[in-house]
């Protein structure tokens, strides 16, 4: 049954209207789904780091988990998170008996039932062993929430008296020393270079989208580029094709970190993107020039290459040639045979499902993202208008992406103008 519908979409958007340390004098909008996107960056750079130490990880795990994660937030957002966790470690029974609730919530929502047994195993299930695969994944995950709600704790530190915070810092402090046996943490509490790269993709939680227009919610470029990672993971349940474990992992990083120039170029909207013809590759150009000199220096090894593969070309539905060590390189099929190892590739969507749906070939469906990251601008503009926050650029906007597809269009697998039916 089709999961991507309009009740589950605009539920999971309401995480742009939750606020966070709302007991705190603030300097900017903390909401949830910002830091989301902040956990799972971390995320990424921490266990790209534990991989480098050769451990393993299961990443789709983790992807679900955070999904699952922001989910859980929604449901309960009246609860602050320190009542949750002496509920969960005090009262065990009544914990279970409440994610049994939130389970409730979301069962008429989350219509594809493997999904949904998913969420179940993972709010009621088993917690994974602690040196089991899964359980190493979790601990990255933990330390990633821990050290995203410490960054917040820092940027609220500049405008709270200090006794405000001394008890919630000092908490914190003792539930992030349980990890520093994490390289990448070790790294971002001592502010080496990984933390520098963290800095720099901070500034697109401080640059609002459609910003010039008023808006309800506001949506901050991050936390727009979390919410399009899961829409791509949503989408990828529709295709009609199942994506093996890294296809679905390379999806949804590339979608999170899709905006990843706008950190040093800042948000251009797309009609002045789009002012004249010669425009659009002039700006992508600028882009991978400032990315390179800027942006680039600050990447680690471990995942530099990986991520600029992620972010050039990023709407292109492509591959990218196994080297030599590759356990398929002597299997290339002959559309690419004659391509230089790591070279990107441009390849139809049937073309993944077919040959190239295998982590060798680190397949990655652009134009999926660019349906999620169309949805997300589109909800983003009929939400505020529904709210009677309206403008000629939100009118335009929503009204511009409707004409990109037409009833009955298949793009990767999805009749995408039938999920935009639901808001006639």
């Amino acid at each position: 049954m089709t999961v991507f519908r309009k009740d589950l979409i605009l539920k999971i958007f309401e995480g742009f209207s939750i606020e966070r340390w709302n007991d705190l004098v603030r300097p900017f909008e903390l909401v949830e789904m910002d830091k989301a996107a902040e956990k799972m960056v971390i995320a990424y750079i921490i266990g790209k780091f534990e991989e480098q130490r050769g451990a393993q990880l299961d990443w789709d795990w983790m992807i679900h988990a955070a999904f699952f994660d922001l989910l859980r937030k929604i449901a309960l957002c009246d609860i602050k998170s320190p009542v949750q966790q002496m509920i969960r470690n005090e009262y065990p029974e009544e914990y279970r008996k409440l994610n049994e609730w939130v389970l409730d919530q979301y069962k008429p929502l989350i219509r594809n039932m493997e999904l949904f047994n998913r969420f179940t195993e993972y709010c009621i299930g088993t917690p994974p062993e602690t040196d089991s695969v899964t359980g190493q994944t979790a601990r990255v995950l933990r330390a990633a929430h821990k050290y995203a709600t410490m960054r917040e704790l820092e940027m609220l530190a500049v405008v709270n008296e200090k006794i405000r915070l001394h008890n919630i810092e000092k908490r914190l402090n003792q539930d992030i020393a349980a990890y520093l046996d994490l390289r990448g943490l070790q790294l971002l509490v001592t502010k080496q270079r990984p933390y520098d790269f963290l800095m720099i993709l901070e500034q697109l939680r401080f640059q609002t989208r459609w910003n010039q227009t008023p808006r309800v919610p506001k949506t901050s470029v991050l936390g727009h580029s979390f919410f399009v990672a899961v829409l791509t993971l949503l989408l990828e349940k529709d295709t009609g094709h199942r994506f093996c474990a890294a296809r679905r992992y390379n999806c949804f990083f590339s979608a999170l970190f899709h905006d990843l120039p706008e950190a040093v170029t800042r948000d251009i909207i797309s009609p002045v993107k789009q002012a004249t013809d010669g425009l659009p590759s002039i700006v992508k150009h600028i882009e991978d020039a400032i990315v390179e000199k800027e942006l680039q220096p600050l990447m680690d090894d471990c995942y530099r290459d990986e991520l600029l593969y992620f972010t050039s070309n990023e709407f292109a539905d492509r591959i990218r040639i196994p080297g030599a060590d590759s356990l398929f390189s002597t299997e290339l099929p002959a559309a690419v045979s004659c391509r230089i190892p790591g070279e990107s590739v441009q390849v139809s969507f049937q073309e993944l499902n077919t040959m190239y749906n295998l982590p060798s070939f680190v397949p990655v469906d652009g134009r999926l993202i660019r349906i999620a990251d169309h949805v997300a601008a589109f909800v983003e503009a009929d939400s505020s208008i529904n709210h009677g926050i309206t403008s000629r650029h939100l009118i335009d906007g929503r009204n511009n992406i409707l004409k990109l597809y037409q009833p009955g269009q298949i793009v990767s697998g999805i009749d995408i103008a039938l999920f935009f039916e639901e808001f006639s």
